[in-house]
């Protein structure tokens, strides 16, 4: 694992990752989280790989903000409402992918995605998070940057730690610090126009 200060030119080499199919950890609002080319299902095979996470577990997309998201999504009255609320911020919420979507979102490790009705939606309130989904341009996987049923990492130094003995392991790690321990996101399905909380986490919905 690489790791690099989150600075301009920190940010320019994880677009570099991304770009090639690699796996680049950067912190959240939250945690620090694992961000992939979703266009790409060999990034995102590798994602779950680094993960150890079940393919019938379906990541998040992180979005550049509401206008790309709706080019993906079918909006409804519930997800404005939220989104007018709570977002940007350590909300995910649950929605139904368009049938005329610019691109295959892999949101999980197989070219089966067609089979995918909904996905969670993610706009981050942290300037890494939202620098690299805005000149990426395109949408990134959003998952917390841990193997499965660890706990979360909150320093580059706690990704260090857990993925040392890890046959898999993130790219490169962008270091921002420190950050403060919090709740994982909220997790919401307003994909039929009705509010269901999923997971409750820091934001009271």
């Amino acid at each position: 694992m690489k790791v690099v200060s989150a600075s301009e030119e920190g940010i320019q080499q994880a677009l570099e990752v991304l770009r090639t199919g690699g796996v680049v950890a950067h912190a959240t609002e939250t945690c620090y989280g694992l961000a992939c080319d979703l266009q790409k299902p060999e990034a995102v095979e590798k994602l779950f790989a680094i993960k150890q996470r079940s393919p019938s577990q379906p990541v998040s997309a992180l979005f550049e903000n509401i206008e790309q998201a709706k080019a993906f999504l079918d909006w409804n009255e519930k997800a404005s409402q939220m989104v007018s609320e709570h977002l940007p911020g350590p909300l995910t919420i649950i929605l139904k992918l368009r049938h005329d979507a610019p691109q295959i979102l892999y949101v999980t490790p197989t070219t089966n995605n067609r089979s995918l009705t909904t996905i969670g939606l993610r706009i981050s309130s942290h300037p890494t998070a939202r620098t690299l989904v805005e000149k990426f341009g395109s949408p990134l996987s959003t998952t917390s940057a841990n193997i499965h049923g660890q706990p979360n990492t909150f320093s580059a130094d706690d990704i260090e730690k857990q993925f040392a003995d890890a046959e898999h392991t993130p790219d490169l790690i962008l270091d921002d610090g420190l950050l403060k321990q919090e709740d994982a996101s909220t997790v919401v399905d307003v994909s039929e126009g009705v509010l269901h909380v999923l997971r409750k986490g820091n934001i009271d919905v």
